[in-house]
């Protein structure tokens, strides 16, 4: 992520970070911190395993609230009242279904990058697919360019 560059988030996107956000300042800095005063409590930390594991968690979670923090400053959030459903754009909920084939529809939520999630249905709209749809209509066809080659979409519905 560059230093200036904006963050599009949902309101349930910006949610779930706050609610990350907390969870890692309240809580697991807390466990850390208990897991650290443990593991020195051992004495020599030169060879001690334990220090060692928690002080990379430590680092690991204060880079995660860093970066929860910075994204949170910079971020846009959209409205989902303000969402259009003629035409798809962030936020928006959309049902594509294969050109040609008798396949399942398949629905995707259009986000940002930052709470992209492919395996929740939540895709970037700089992915190929989300590109693809971006600014199409229902009962488009738009063409997806993907490593696996090009497929052939139909837009079904557009919702919010």
């Amino acid at each position: 992520m560059e230093p200036t560059s904006e963050v599009i988030l949902t309101e349930d996107g910006r949610k779930q970070l706050s609610k990350e956000l907390d969870e890692l300042k309240n809580v697991k800095r807390r466990d850390v911190a208990a897991r650290l005063k443990n593991a020195i409590s051992y004495g020599d930390l030169s060879e001690n395993s334990e220090y060692d594991d928690a002080k990379n968690e430590q680092a690991r979670i204060e880079h995660r609230i860093d970066q929860i923090e910075t994204m949170l400053a910079k971020a846009s959030v959209i409205d989902r009242r303000h969402v259009k459903t003629k035409e798809v754009g962030i936020g928006s909920l959309v049902e594509i279904r294969q050109v040609g084939s008798s396949g399942k529809k398949q629905e995707y939520r259009i986000v940002g990058p930052a709470e992209a999630n492919p395996d929740n249905h939540m895709i970037s709209f700089l992915s190929p697919v989300g590109k693809a749809v971006m600014g199409r209509k229902a009962n488009d066809v738009v063409i997806v360019s993907a490593p696996a080659g090009e497929a052939k979409y139909r837009i079904v519905s557009i919702r919010k």
